[in-house]
């Protein structure tokens, strides 16, 4: 069956684990989502390892104002994905959460998560790394500056964790005309009160746009939610249920199954947004990320959100649409996405030009050994399971338990994902990362144990 994460018990937790210094030492960088996972099974395994964190909080885009400066998160968000199908798999999340935490409540999961396994001292704080670059052997020198100044040191693995929600995009190029107005990007958006007694104009198709159009649609004096692309946007319930945790298929079966699903919940939830007032979208249910709202039909409905397409010019106090209507505004907020970048990174070694960086398994890159990116994925579920499976298997590989296969067998390999994941979604930036989460997981378990059994023969 699908991968579900059962909340009736958790793994007991592991004293310390004296790190084995014959093995590879390895840098994890950031102490998020994805950072946490690697940090705690690098810790598990004995492999030595520094986790660098550039703010003073874990759990990355979650945390509320976090001191790293880099989160998205707003004062009503919630997780798009139950409880259960975003758990860590070895570590569910508490039994009295709702089937939707809040930003709040996963926060505390994840310093739960960290104290439970005994890895908080592992991460060292306030610390940015600056670059990461390559030595002459093909290991890695990693320099980073923090209290105790600046400093390099060398690795032969590094492991990157920065996330991809925080570098904000913009519409390039930008708009036409003068705007009298503020304008911010979702990412800078906090609470309702930015939103208070003013003329706002929402701009995107996605999770985040829907929400600060629903929270502006009672706080705003106007609300306009203007959209280029029409989604199908689904819900959260479905016969009472989260809707991610009803029949699972198992995650070998083609991807036209979880397809059909998509189309199905699409429908349950009121179908396309036609009625309310955008145009039908222009692909299936299954051929793009899917998005969720249980309030933006209520309130489009409600008239508290008007609904419109695509930008064509700013006027001054208003906003022009390519349908040739218009809309009061004095705030656009753009929820226009985010570019994937690495600040310490030189463009010329790694560079994700329109979002896109080809890697095995979505997290080794074939012309840099000891380079591994976790959570650099959009799954059709949460990230945080696939990046724990992501992070067992390269602590594997650091042991020298897994063995990978040839070369030529990855590049094989990875063209042959590409090709599918491009039949699958329509393109775009925001596609170029896009899996599968059961069959991530179902793929990756069956790699990694084909790759055992090659470290054994």
């Amino acid at each position: 069956m699908g991968y579900l994460v059962k909340q009736s018990h958790r793994a007991p937790a592991n004293g310390p684990v004296p790190a084995d210094e014959s093995l590879p030492r390895a840098c994890v960088i950031g102490a998020g989502s994805s950072g946490i996972a690697a940090a705690k099974h690098l810790h598990q395994a004995g492999v030595p390892f520094d986790c660098f964190e550039m703010g003073s909080d874990i759990g990355g885009t979650w945390v509320l104002d976090n001191s790293n400066g880099q989160s998205a998160c707003y004062d009503t968000l919630e997780i798009n994905t139950s409880c259960a199908r975003m758990a860590y798999s070895d570590f569910p999340m508490p039994a009295d959460y709702p089937a939707y935490a809040r930003h709040d409540q996963v926060r505390a999961y994840f310093e739960q998560y960290v104290d439970h396994f005994g890895f908080r001292h592992t991460i060292t704080f306030d610390t940015t790394v600056e670059d990461v670059s390559r030595t002459p052997d093909g290991r890695w020198d990693v320099r980073t500056s923090g209290p105790e100044g600046t400093a390099t040191r060398t690795y032969d693995a590094v492991l990157v964790a920065n996330g991809h929600h925080w570098d904000a995009r913009w519409p390039e190029p930008a708009y036409p005309g003068t705007f009298d107005g503020e304008q911010i990007h979702a990412h800078d958006y906090r609470s309702g009160d930015q939103l208070d007694g003013r003329d706002v104009v929402v701009v995107g198709a996605g999770n985040s746009a829907m929400d600060i159009a629903v929270e502006a649609s009672f706080r705003a004096r106007t609300t306009t939610w203007s959209v280029r692309r029409t989604e199908w946007v689904l819900g959260k319930w479905f016969l009472g249920k989260p809707s991610d945790q009803g029949l699972l298929p198992p995650g070998w079966v083609p991807w036209w199954v979880t397809a059909l699903r998509l189309r199905i919940g699409a429908t349950v939830a009121g179908g396309s947004m036609e009625e309310y007032g955008l145009p039908r979208p222009q692909h299936t249910p299954g051929q793009s990320h899917p998005v969720q709202s249980e309030r933006i039909r209520e309130r489009l409905a409600a008239g508290a959100v008007t609904a419109r397409p695509a930008i064509e010019r700013l006027d001054n106090d208003r906003v022009v649409f390519v349908d040739q209507t218009s809309a009061p505004a004095d705030l656009v907020v753009w929820a226009t996405g985010y570019r994937v970048t690495f600040p310490f990174l030189d463009p010329a070694l790694v560079s994700a030009q329109d979002n896109d960086l080809p890697l095995w398994k979505r997290t080794v890159h074939p012309d840099l050994p000891g380079l591994y990116f976790l959570g650099l994925l959009q799954p059709l579920g949460a990230v945080m399971p696939l990046a724990d499976a992501q992070a067992a298997w390269i602590a594997e590989t650091l042991r020298g338990d897994y063995v990978p296969p040839s070369a030529g067998a990855v590049r094989r390999q990875m063209a042959a994902e590409h090709r599918r994941d491009t039949r699958q979604f329509y393109d775009s930036p925001r596609h170029t990362m896009e899996v599968d989460f059961d069959h991530y997981l179902w793929d990756l378990a069956r790699e990694r144990k084909k790759g055992r059994a090659r470290a054994s023969s």
